[in-house]
Formats: C-alpha cells, sequence, structure tokens
C-alpha cells in the first residue's frame, strides 16, 4: 500500500508541475517550488526501490527542459 502512495504522490506532483507549465500566466517561481517537490519526491522513490533508478532519471530530466522552456520565454 505504502508504494502506491509513493508513486500516486510522484504523478500527483508531476501533474501539478505541468500545469503550471501550461498556464497562461507563467510564475516561475511557482513552477520551480513544484519542480523542486516533485524532484524531490522522485528522487525518494528512486531511493526506495518503488521506481528504478534511470526512469525517475528520464522524468527529471523531461521537467527540467520544460522548466528550462518556460524560463527562457520570459
Amino acid at each position: 500500500m505504502r508504494n502506491k502512495a509513493v508513486k500516486s504522490s510522484v504523478r500527483t506532483s508531476a501533474k501539478k508541475f505541468v500545469a503550471l507549465a501550461q498556464k497562461k500566466k507563467k510564475t516561475v517561481s511557482e513552477a520551480e517550488t513544484a519542480l523542486k517537490d516533485m524532484i524531490k519526491k522522485l528522487d525518494t522513490a528512486s531511493r526506495k526501490g518503488i521506481i528504478k533508478k534511470n526512469a525517475a532519471s528520464r522524468k527529471k530530466s523531461r521537467m527540467q527542459r520544460l522548466f528550462n522552456s518556460i524560463k527562457a520565454a520570459q
């Protein structure tokens, strides 16, 4: 049950970040805090073996690229 809760938490934080990234009125600071939170949850899940290390790295990389594109647009 705990593994499912952690995976759900990771997915929720990722969706929250993507929603902030796709907003019309983009706020970099809110997106940055959401990104940091998501990365923290991914690292924790990866460390505990709930998700694989490469999967966590891949998700972090994709979200970081999205964040960099938001930052460059402003």
